[in-house]
């Protein structure tokens, strides 16, 4: 079956599956009453999404192959044990035991998830990483996920996002007034506070919302989502950068009464599993972003353009209101919002003098024979 196939068809099985009854009685954990080790993992893709869904699977493979099979953990896709966005719920109490999503899609639970994925002109992969494994991120996002019974993890990142696809040329920040572009979440927020109106809409309605004019753009993911998606089909104009999501970390959470009953053994291997996967995954968006970027531009003959300074300009200035009112919404928040911003403003200070610095010389002159 076609990737675009994939992601159209078994979005739709999630999207009907989140519309069911939300009221179903708490299963027993396996790993507790029965004294046996296999646990139940929830993911908010449907199964074989690219980067996502296939994340997942090897992230369940891994842990059972690590574990030489003492530890095993069966998969369950959007919508086959729960509904896709009752997966927090699920965990939380007790229906599933390890879920596989985006953080942010809890905002409504906590404004703080919003920061242990991605906000908008946030931090990249590399910094996200460095604040949650040494800058204080993960004792935090700790306390936040124990109030719900869970133990979260980082096990994947997509890395910097593209701005999106629009049926209209960009030039100015007026014409971004009036369009309706699908970007969910604090990124929509955003662009509402420019003008425009941020939509929210499943990936098996963006591609005919495009063509029919019922959006005006849409952000997805990258090269890679968005050539198997088809928004080239849909949409001239492709725009770089992302700045609502620079670097969206992946989860995996585990419900802390399971967690807690695992041996000292099994958690570091499931520590052990989020970490590599965090790698792969990041490193897989980078390799098929590279390769569908190049079928985009030479076969499809898309040519990416940069938004406009004025239009980031506006955008950052509605961005640092939108991130500091999610932080400032409650305490909890206010603690992760000190934490993520002065880390951010650090990371900024050293990129200048290392991958920025190196990246501007990388365009000299100098060229690798090949």
């Amino acid at each position: 079956m076609k990737r675009r196939q994939l992601v159209k068809g078994a979005w739709a099985l999630g999207a009907a599956a989140a519309a069911s009854t939300l009221s179903r009685p708490a299963i027993a954990h396996p790993a507790i009453t029965k004294g046996l080790k296999e646990l139940r993992m929830v993911t908010t893709w449907p199964r074989d999404f690219p980067g996502l869904g296939t994340g997942a699977e090897r992230f369940a493979r891994r842990v059972t192959q690590m574990s030489g099979g003492t530890l095993s953990v069966k998969l369950f896709a959007g919508g086959e044990l729960v509904p896709t966005f009752r997966t927090f719920d699920a965990v939380s109490a007790g229906q599933a035991d390890i879920y596989h999503a985006f953080e942010y899609y809890w905002q409504g639970k906590s404004k703080a998830f919003n920061f242990f994925a991605a906000v908008p002109f946030g931090m990249t992969a590399t910094e996200m990483s460095a604040w949650i494994h040494h800058g204080g991120g993960q004792e935090l996002w700790d306390g936040l996920s124990a109030k719900f019974n869970l133990k979260p993890l980082m096990a994947g990142n997509t890395g910097v996002q593209m701005g999106g696809w629009f049926n209209k040329e960009i030039k100015r920040l007026s014409d971004i007034r009036g369009l309706k572009i699908r970007m969910p979440g604090l990124g929509g927020e955003v662009l509402r506070r420019i003008g425009g109106k941020g939509v929210a809409l499943p990936a098996k309605k963006i591609l005919s919302a495009l063509k029919s004019g019922e959006i005006h753009g849409t952000e997805w993911f990258g090269p890679w989502n968005d050539l198997a998606l088809g928004l080239h089909e849909a949409a001239k104009y492709y725009y770089y950068p992302g700045f609502h999501e620079p670097g969206t970390a992946i989860s995996v959470a585990v419900n802390l009464d399971v967690w807690n009953g695992l041996s000292e053994d099994h958690r570091a291997i499931i520590r052990s599993a989020a970490t590599t996967e965090n790698d792969v995954t990041f490193g897989e968006f980078n390799a098929r972003n590279n390769q569908a970027l190049e079928t985009l531009t030479k076969r499809h003959r898309v040519r990416p353009r940069r938004f406009p300074n004025s239009v980031l300009n506006a955008v950052g200035r509605a961005a640092g209101q939108v991130v500091q009112e999610a932080g400032q919404s409650d305490a909890t928040s206010q603690k992760v919002y000190d934490s993520f911003t002065n880390f951010r403003s650090r990371s900024i200070a050293w990129s200048k003098l290392s991958d920025q610095a190196f990246w501007k010389a990388r365009l000299l002159p100098f060229k690798y024979k090949r």
